[in-house]
């Protein structure tokens, strides 16, 4: 916050910060700065953290082979919104004016917010990025000592 005396990630060395307190994803963060005067220290969509994914849609390996359609048509409609969010600025702006309140931002703040990649895959149901949902688990086993035996593909159906 303004009033902060803590500017750098540096001065929170040997400080305890509650985890939500201490990342913001969007439009949270724009909302904060623009209301509350928040001041970010750091972007943490950089460097190693780039693309990071922070976020999934997860069904059992039997619900998928139980609804196959439902679960086709759903992958669709997310290609389809990760297409127009990656394409049309203005759309996505739209988008987050448009819920009821207090889940809708002002346009200022829709103008203002910094958006986050959505990768399009080749249209395959189960298309995922193995590499990169691996490295969430690497991060995950190197700082809270998560299962090191762990491994993502034990998680995804294979053939598809």
């Amino acid at each position: 916050m303004p009033e902060s005396p803590i500017k750098t990630l540096a001065e929170l060395k040997g400080k305890t910060v509650a985890i939500n307190a201490a990342v913001m994803p969007e439009p949270f963060a724009s909302v904060a700065e623009q209301q509350d005067g928040a001041v970010p220290l750091a972007d943490t969509n950089q460097g190693a953290t780039t693309s990071f994914p922070v976020e999934g849609y997860v069904v059992t390996k039997h619900w998928a082979q139980k609804y196959p359609h439902m679960l086709a048509a759903f992958y669709q409609a997310l290609e389809q919104g990760q297409q127009i969010a990656d394409t049309d600025r203005t759309a996505v702006e739209n988008a987050m004016e448009a819920p009821p309140k207090p889940l809708a931002v002002s346009g200022d703040t829709a103008g203002l917010m910094s958006l986050d990649e959505y990768p399009v895959g080749t249209g395959a149901v189960g298309d995922v990025d193995q590499p990169s949902l691996q490295r969430v688990v690497d991060v995950m086993q190197q700082f809270i000592g998560f299962d090191p035996s762990f491994k993502i593909s034990t998680m995804l159906m294979s053939g598809r």
